[in-house]
């Protein structure tokens, strides 16, 4: 009798080594014996349904194998062990395998991770075909369901073409026999003259029956044919698709009327305003500002005229002959495009001449312009190839492959695809002009800065400007009044090269205050102010460390301070931050250029030119026609290592790349990589410059004599990294802590630059320094006693020591150089050695104008390589915190989600604090950013949504006529605020909302959709629930008192919570009860539905959101709609792999303005009672509930 069964053993040892590579399982599991007594460690490997173990994992044979086909695996519990093996025992973990047959023993396993244990038994519960051969079959069974059906329709379809061929052949018959009917009855009539008979008259009566009947039947047939048509998918994506062109005809008449107001109501009145006797605007000034648009609209009204002959010949709509028209005239809008940002910066240039600005605001003024710039109707022709775009999409999602126009409407949608690309970032560049102008439209007396176009705008929002004593001295004591917050507050814009400082007037107007536009090249900023125990105790508790100082010395004027004050620690940071930043800018732009141009003879232009990276095209970097504030090309497009590079390149770092790359790094790479870069520019900063750009900073063999006189030998000559004394002198310097520069080089003051020879003439850097710092008064100074004689050691000055004296007391050189400075200065020359001391960089004095070195002999190579890396690391270190900075104190969220990024960076900060090389300053901006990551108090009082939402829990609210209008309007717009500031800026990137896991993807975003439905359906329904129709038509007026109050507070996302509850169809179709609502209700209603209205990009919300001062909540869709026209069609990363950053840069400036609205919290004191009643989800109906209680207040009349 047979025992056991034949196995092929060579391809069974293959499998086993199969399992062992690619098994989906593999590891050590302890075997129980056959004999229960013990266990054996053996090495298992899953491969599909077959379980096979090994002796070790090297063994290249099985020694067993289970098939798990049809088995049950599960946990098992642990058996009960002896007092000795009860430790041992507590650590392992059992799971079996049963066969489901008596012959098989269940196989018992355990391993010591329980982790391990739940995959090994998920593994081989999954490890059957059984499964999979149910679903094959359930498949199968549904496909020969499908298949009858089918076979069924054919049937159905068939027999109906069968009866029609019936009914027409028998129709032929009765048309036949009716024929030789009538031929017999004119025969018979003709043979007889007497009247009829009455056969005749039954004829016709059967005639007429016959002929009812057969009509009756080819109705009846018809009708069914077009029934069935009806509910077919066929006709229901023609009746979207017809929709979708009905859409665009609106669309289009909507769009001429606008290029027809451009042409009629500003181009050819300027045309002739420009032929005039004293014209304000020049004949190419016109053409360069309008260029095309006369054309652009001859071509849509051809166009538009085109797409209504179409429309009468509905419902045959065919209009790809139409776009075969338009895309042979898309080089009109190609140069429109590309004239589009020059065409701006000729208009601001023209807006300075008075006249003409006059004559504008009077062309716009005009009705038909409705309040709209000529900004805005320039940048229509922008958004209309998207427009098709989307259209075009929407047509080819609803028509069928094979439709006649299909290939067509393909073509064209790829041919405007192509052009879109360009107008993404022409859209994207003149977006900085447009907020520029619209910003000096709004200042009554005009602000003519802003019309210049290099500046780039950073920000803006409220704060409180503290007035200043007599002596100078901040007056603290009102710092918390309230009739200070009233006076004082200020509506700021923070831009690249300016601060502008305007009071808030009637109608939405602002005005510039005393002292308004402060240049940032003139400022220095101090964030922590001294102040004396009176002082703090007489300060608010709310204003405590919410105030910084700006110290303005301009040139040619008395210098000034400002004070500022902030509404919570997070708004001063951001603040604190970008003006800091804006001010690094000014002084290494400035450094950068005086340098080149005075010192080495080499412009900007030139060393750009010379770093083929910077402008050049490549594999790895595309780069945009504009240039940032830095007058480097803008990228378009990059690799990671490039954009990378370009953050840490130390000639220059613009506002705008850093903001846009600090907001969408996490998109193509992550915080940890970005910080290894800091840290290896810290430690390597010669590797942040390139070879070519080293050389031409620091000057050929030609210019060595003027850059590197000869210096008098000094102990710190031959150090690598040899530190200057820091700025601070004197013993009895300020505690406060100011915003200081990390590179310690004289820079430009007054529109000028210290030249870089001041530096290098020194190997240690001191001649510069003491030269910047030395006493104000208009003398010529002798550049050989700041310098150390070359025979006698130079005693180092410590911190805090007077050196001005002892430096002028120094033996003179040898190998004397002559060199003479002359400083200039408007600065009080009593001014203390305090002040002094304390000066920062970009208030230093007037530059010096003439520096002549004159030696034999240059520097050693050496020497002259520690100056260079001197310079080079001190810049690389202030590249690293200022990006570290900006990072912590604007994206702290980035570190409070990633604790080992936050370890890091302040393991990373810690390390510099200790570098010896380290300067003063330096060392205290990494102590400040450590103590902004690690503080745990975030300096705003403002009560959370979290402990709004668990206050109204378990509370019974009371009922909506026991509250106010101004109450509700307040509570509601602290709870919108508290639901939109909670939303995180990743969650705007990639379209998360519209994904199928939204909910995981954009968890907030999603709480902002369900709040704002939450109480539109809770206004619909407190409306509804009032069986009378007074109570109801009171309820509708009280709901919109609370929407206006909502306007005045700028709460528009409530005012459009109201306005689409009150248009729902079941609170419209109340015919009577709107009959009672009063004129001025409903006046208020238009009012207020026209403000947010979608209509034109919701062109007039957007206008009161430019004019209206933080806090704000702004209607979230407006913004995502924006951020969905960005996405669409327009991938992260190009086809070649290159991060696309000029998108990122355009959803970046969105972000910008969502965050700017979310940092400034409103000062609404929380009433409870109230949010209990707005959170109250009790009474609440759903839509189809609130309908049916619609119909039961008013039934539907009968027709």
């Amino acid at each position: 009798m047979q025992k056991g069964m034949r196995l092929n053993d060579g391809h069974v040892t293959y499998l086993g080594l199969l399992a062992k590579k690619d098994g989906a399982r593999k590891g050590y599991l302890s075997k129980r014996s056959s004999d229960n007594t013990k266990w054996h460690t053996k090495w298992f490997a899953l491969l599909q349904n077959m379980l096979f173990y090994f002796e070790t994992d090297s063994s290249s044979r099985p020694s067993g194998l289970y098939l798990l086909e049809g088995c049950v695996c599960d946990r098992a519990p642990s058996p009960k062990p002896s007092l000795s093996a009860k430790d041992s025992l507590e650590k392992q973990h059992y799971f079996t395998v049963n066969f489901n047959h008596e012959n098989q023993k269940t196989l018992e396993l355990r391993t010591e991770d329980a982790k391990d244990c739940d995959e090994w038994v998920a593994a081989i519960a999954h490890a059957s075909y059984r499964n999979l051969a149910t679903e094959h079959e359930a498949l199968m069974q549904k496909y020969l369901h499908l298949l009858q059906i089918v076979e069924t329709e054919k049937t159905v379809a068939k027999q109906l073409r069968q009866q029609i061929e019936d009914g027409e052949i028998e129709i032929e018959r009765l048309k036949a026999e009716i024929a030789s009917l009538l031929k017999d009855h004119e025969r018979i009539q003709a043979g007889q003259t007497s009247a009829p008979s009455d056969d005749d008259s039954d004829i016709k009566k059967i005639k007429k029956v016959q002929s009812f009947l057969r009509g009756w039947l080819c109705r009846r047939k018809w009708k069914t044919i077009i029934q069935d048509y009806i509910r077919s998918p066929h006709a229901d994506s023609m009746r979207k698709r017809n929709q979708v062109v009905f859409s665009m005809l609106e669309a289009e008449a909507e769009y001429v009327q606008q290029l027809h107001i451009l042409v009629n109501n500003f181009l050819r009145p300027l045309r002739m305003a420009a032929s005039s006797k004293k014209p304000p605007i020049t004949h190419d000034d016109v053409s360069s500002i309008f260029l095309n648009s006369e054309t652009i609209m001859f071509l849509h009204q051809i166009f538009y005229q085109g797409l209504k002959a179409r429309i009468s010949s509905w419902p045959t709509l065919v209009l790809a002959d139409l776009f075969d028209i338009l895309l042979p005239m898309l080089n009109i809008y190609q140069e429109f495009v590309r004239n589009h940002q020059y065409s701006l910066q000729i208009l601001a240039h023209c807006k300075q001449n008075r006249d003409f600005d006059k004559l504008l605001k009077h062309y716009e003024a005009k009705p038909d312009c409705e309040e709209r710039t000529l900004e805005t109707f320039l940048t229509y022709p922008m958004f209309q190839i998207p427009r098709y775009i989307l259209t075009l999409h929407e047509l080819l999602a609803h028509t069928p492959h094979e439709h006649v126009e299909r290939n067509s409407l393909d073509y064209a949608k790829s041919k405007l695809e192509e052009l879109s690309r360009i107008m993404h970032d022409e859209v994207s560049e003149t977006e900085n002009i447009r907020k520029n102008l619209a910003i000096e439209r709004m200042i009554i007396e005009g602000c003519e800065i802003l019309l210049d176009t290099s500046q780039t705008f950073v920000r803006q929002g409220s704060l409180i400007q503290v007035p200043m004593s007599e002596k100078g001295k901040i007056t603290r004591g009102r710092l918390g009044s309230l009739s200070l917050k009233k006076e004082g507050e200020r509506q700021c814009f923070l831009f690249s090269k300016h601060l502008i400082i305007c009071t808030r007037g009637s109608g939405g107007k602002l005005h510039l205050t005393k002292n308004g536009v402060i240049s940032l090249i003139d400022c220095t900023l101090v964030e922590e102010q001294e102040s004396t125990d009176e002082d703090a105790k007489t300060s608010g508790q709310d204003i405590d460390h919410l105030d910084f100082k700006i110290v303005v010395e301009p040139k040619d004027s008395s210098s000034f301070t400002v004070i500022l004050v902030a509404s919570s620690r997070q708004e001063k940071a951001a603040w604190t931050s970008d003006i800091s930043q804006c001010v690094d800018n000014i002084r290494c732009n400035g450094l950068m250029m005086n340098a080149f141009e005075e010192n080495s003879k080499v412009t900007v232009p030139q060393m750009i030119k010379s770093d083929a990276s910077l402008y050049c095209d490549d594999v790895d970097i595309r780069f945009s026609k504009t240039m940032n504030s830095c007058k480097v090309l803008q990228i378009r497009y990059a690799s990671v290592e490039r954009l990378l590079e370009r953050l840490t390149d130390l000639r220059f770092l613009s506002i705008d790349f850093l903001n846009t790359f600090l907001h969408s790094y996490r998109v193509f790479t992550t915080a940890l990589v970005v910080l290894d870069k800091l840290i290896t520019i810290y430690k390597k900063p010669i590797s942040a410059i390139p070879a070519r750009s080293l050389e031409l900073l620091f000057a050929n063999s030609q210019n060595n004599k003027l850059l590197y006189g000869e210096p008098p030998k000094s102990p710190r000559a031959n150090r690598k990294f040899s530190s200057p004394p820091p700025l601070s002198i004197t013993k009895s310097s300020s505690p406060s802590r100011r915003r200081k520069l990390s590179l310690n080089i004289p820079i430009i003051t007054g529109g000028k630059a210290l030249d870089l020879a001041a530096l290098s003439c020194s190997s240690n850097g001191y001649a510069s320094m003491y030269s910047s710092m030395a006493p104000f008064s208009k003398t010529t100074l002798d550049i050989n006693k700041l310098y150390v004689s070359s025979n006698y050691p130079n005693k180092i000055p410590d911190e805090g020591e007077a050196t001005s004296e002892k430096q002028e007391e120094s033996l003179p050189s040898k190998q004397s150089s002559e060199v003479s400075v002359r400083e200039e200065s408007d600065t009080d020359p009593n001014q203390s050695d305090e002040a002094e001391a304390e000066t920062s960089p970009t208030k230093s004095p007037t530059t010096p104008k003439s520096i002549k070195c004159k030696n034999s002999s240059g520097f050693p190579t050496d020497q002259r390589n520690g100056d260079k890396e001197f310079v080079i690391r001190r810049a690389a270190t202030n590249r690293v915190l200022n990006v570290l900075r900006h990072w912590v104190s604007k994206h702290s969220q980035d570190f409070e989600s990633n604790e080992e990024l936050k370890f890091r960076v302040i393991g990373f900060l810690e390390e510099v604090i200790h570098d010896p090389e380290l300067l003063t300053q330096e060392r205290k901006a990494a102590a400040n950013i450590i103590r902004t990551l690690t503080q745990e108090d975030p300096g705003d009082n403002q009560i959370t949504l979290e402990e709004v939402v668990q206050m109204a829990e378990g509370v019974k609210a009371e009922p909506f006529e026991n509250h106010s209008a101004l109450e509700i309007a307040e509570q509601l717009t602290l709870l919108d605020h508290l639901v939109f500031k909670k939303i995180p800026y990743e969650e705007f990137f990639g379209q998360g909302w519209m994904k199928l896991e939204k909910n995981e993807r954009t968890p907030y975003i999603m709480k902002n959709t369900k709040h704002f439905n939450d109480v539109s359906n809770l206004i619909a329904s407190e409306i509804l629930r009032n069986e009378e129709i007074n109570a109801r038509v009171s309820a509708i007026e009280k709901w919109v008192a609370v929407a206006d109050i909502c306007r005045c507070l700028h709460n528009y996302n409530a005012v459009l919570e109201i306005t689409s509850s009150l248009n729902r169809s079941a609170i419209f179709r109340l015919k009577k009860t709107w009959l009672k609502v009063s004129k001025q209700t409903k006046a208020l209603i238009d009012k207020l539905q026209k403000l947010v209205s979608s209509e034109g990009r919701f062109k007039n919300l957007r206008e009161a959101l430019k004019n209206c001062d933080p806090p704000c909540v702004p209607y979230l869709g407006m913004y995502l709609t924006d951020l969905a026209f960005i996405e669409e069609g327009t991938p992260n990363y190009t086809e070649d792999g290159l991060v696309n950053f000029s998108k990122m840069r355009m959803i970046s400036h969105i972000i910008r303005e969502i965050r700017q609205f979310q940092q400034t919290s409103y000062k609404i004191e929380h009433q409870p009672k109230v949010t209990q009643y707005l959170l109250d989800q009790s009474f609440v109906m759903d839509e189809e509930t609130l309908y049916e209680a619609s119909l039961r207040i008013e039934p539907k009349l009968p027709s």
